[in-house]
Formats: C-alpha cells, structure tokens, sequence
C-alpha cells in the first residue's frame, strides 16, 4: 500500500494551467526588494554586508519562476543557502551570515507542493532537508529551537499542499458538473427527437394499412421507414440511458421551454417581483436552445432569491433575433462575499458552450448581478410569424 502511494506521488503530474506570472509577483518583488534596501542600509551588525546584499537580492529573484520551474528555484535558491552556510563554516564569523529578508525563500516552499509535479516535490523536499540538516550543524542552537525551525521552514509546504488539493478537489467538482450537464443536454436531445422517430413510426405503420391496394413497393418502402426509424429509437434509448440513472423505459416527456417561463416566474418565492419580457419569434427555436433558455432563468432567478441581499426587482428579458436568442437577467440587490462564479452558473455556462453560444455573469456597473446569454437559435421555419409577449 504504501509503495503504491509513493508510487502515485512519483507520478503526479503538474496542475494545468500554471500562471507565468501575476501582478502579485512584481508586487512581492517590488516590497522584497524594498526590504533588503532598508535592512541592508539602517542595520548595523550586518556581516559580510556585499555578500549578505547580493545574496538576498538573488532570492528576492527566484521566485519569479517559481511556478513554471518550482524544482529548478528551490534547488538554486536552497543551494545558495547552503554555499552561505558552508563558507560561514569555514570562516568561522560571530553573527549569522545573511540578510532577514532572505527568509523570501519561503515562497518557495509553498511552490513546490502548490506546482510542482510528483517527482519535483519528492526532489525538492530533499533539497530542503539537506538545507536543514546543513544548517543545523552550523548552528550551535537547542532542540527545542531546531523543532520549531523545522515546522516553521514547513509550514509554508503544507498550506501549498492543502491550496493544491482544495483546487483540485474544485476541479473534479466542476468536471463531474459539466459531466452532469452535458447528460442533461444529451437527455433533453434524446426525449426531443424519440418524440419525432415514434412519429414516424406511427406514420409508417398507418401508411402501411393504407397502402394495401398500392405496388409493393409502397410497402416495402414503408416497411423500410419503420423498421429504421424503431431501430433508430431503440438504439438512441440504450445509448442514453447509459449516460444517466433511468432506465430505457423512461417516460418522454418533452424539457421546459420558453412557453414555461410564464408559470416560473409568477412563483418564484414571493419575496422579489419578476418583471418577464419575451419579444421576437420564440415558438420556433431548436428543443435544446428552448430549455437552455429556460434552464438560464431558472437558474438565475433561483441565485437572485438566496443571495441577492435587499433585492425587490428580477428583469428577465429573452429576445430572439434573427440568428441568435439573448437571455438576460438583472436584479437591483447587492451581493455578499467574494461574487464568484457557483457550480450553477459554471454548469450552464458549460451548456451554452456546448450549444454554441456564450454565457457572462458578474456584477453590474451601478448595482445587482447580471446574467448576459447569447445562444445561436438555429433555422426558423419557414410558416412561422413573429409575435411579442410581455
């Protein structure tokens, strides 16, 4: 057991997607800098006062590539710390050799475990440990003051390790939502169109009693209609019904749609008032554009109730133009925290990706949270007449 978890360490990969750098970096640079003019000028015991500067000035530096070559900083920055410590040895001075603010190669133990892969966390610990161990020889301090170094050169590793699991654990959250979502999308597609093959198949089926006094080949036109157009079905329902928990004998029943909206938002809790516009051609839009227009305003107006604080007004409007549906949903509350994305929003966002649109949510320029969907509506028929709805 234990060889196959060091085993699994060995081979973890990096996190995707690792920043290059942020403005943060240039900040932490910028004070880290700061800090070593300061010392380096108003403290007076400092020894070797060029070297201690310079030193201090090249780990200030390394933690600009600390993200994209976690193993190769801690190596450079953990082995200059051990030259310093090696040469303080041999020259033997009274006081510690370094700057204070060289304690910045902290950060880069909290990077090797944040960004590192498996093989460069288990090399890079032990680059730290030989750091350690090196300089517990050179200093002459107690055990009590050697614990409480070595938990505290850790503990910046230990809070990069439970960021890099928390993210991750995140990341297989939103991954086994867009699973679920593109089975939502998948099942709404499979009900919408079995009700057009079981149509057909109907069709063919009367065709074929009506066809009686017709040439054969009539019939076995028919026949052939049929026999595809069930085969169709059947093989549509066992392909679906794998990707989610019922059954092949599910009933299928057609997904809310535009025309659901309506009886959504007159109960939507009672405590804010819905003002719902719906303008342009809505009858004719593809199955999956209908409900994930539907699925947007559910969604939307259900977040404005739980965390729209003194919230009195959701503005819902749903244009449908010529190539494009526009949903978008506006309250006049304020919202609390940080304001980032739920695991509702990321699933439909992930829905209009799928359908081919795009779908922004944030916070809006005076007040309120506003949800902006733009989705492609597909081809209208040619019989349709567009009417306005308010």
């Amino acid at each position: 057991m234990l060889r196959d978890d060091l085993r699994t360490l060995w081979t973890e990969p990096r996190p995707p997607d690792a920043p290059a750098r942020v403005w943060r970096d240039w900040a932490l640079l910028a004070a880290s800098l700061g800090a070593v003019a300061l010392e380096a000028t108003l403290r007076e015991n400092v020894v070797w006062r060029p070297v201690a500067v310079v030193f201090a000035v090249w780990l200030c530096l390394l933690p600009l590539w600390r993200r994209t070559r976690p193993l190769a900083m801690v190596t450079l920055g953990f082995g200059s710390v051990i030259l310093l410590q090696l040469a303080s040895l041999v020259a033997a001075p009274r006081e510690h050799v370094g700057l204070d603010t060289s304690m910045v190669v902290l950060v880069l133990v909290y990077a090797l475990p944040r960004w590192g892969s498996g093989r460069e966390i288990v090399l890079g610990s032990a680059v730290i440990l030989t750091t350690f161990a090196v300089g517990v020889v050179a200093d002459d301090t107690p055990a009590a003051e050697q614990v409480g170094g070595f938990v505290f050169l850790w503990l910046p590793g230990l809070i990069g390790a439970a960021v890099r699991f928390w993210g991750t654990a995140r990341e297989r959250q939103l991954e086994q939502l867009r699973s679920r979502e593109r089975e939502q999308l998948a099942r709404e597609l499979h009900d919408t169109v079995a009700h057009h093959v079981s149509a057909m198949v109907i069709i063919a089926q009367a065709g074929r009693v009506l066809a009686g006094t017709d040439p054969s080949a009539a019939v076995e036109a028919l026949d052939g209609v049929e026999e595809e157009g069930a085969r169709t079905l059947e093989e549509m329902r066992a392909m679906v019904a794998a990707l989610r928990d019922r059954g092949v004998g599910a009933e299928l029943a057609p997904p809310a749609g535009v025309a659901d909206l309506e009886r959504l938002v007159r109960t939507p809790g009672g405590r804010l008032r819905v003002d719902l516009g719906l303008d342009g051609e809505l009858d004719a839009l593809p199955p999956a554009v209908d409900a994930a227009v539907y699925r947007i305003v559910q969604e939307s107006v259900t977040n404005a109730l739980r965390h729209a604080v003194d919230a009195t007004e959701v503005v819902v409007r749903v244009a449908a133009e010529r190539h494009t549906v526009r949903v978008s949903v506006r309250d006049n509350g304020r919202r609390t925290g940080r304001g980032r994305d739920g695991y509702g929003l990321t699933g439909l966002r992930e829905r209009a990706t799928l359908l081919g649109g795009t779908l922004q949510a944030g916070p809006g320029a005076d007040q309120g949270w506003h949800v902006e969907a733009e989705l492609p509506r597909g081809r209208i028929e040619s019989g349709a007449h567009p009417r306005s709805r308010r």
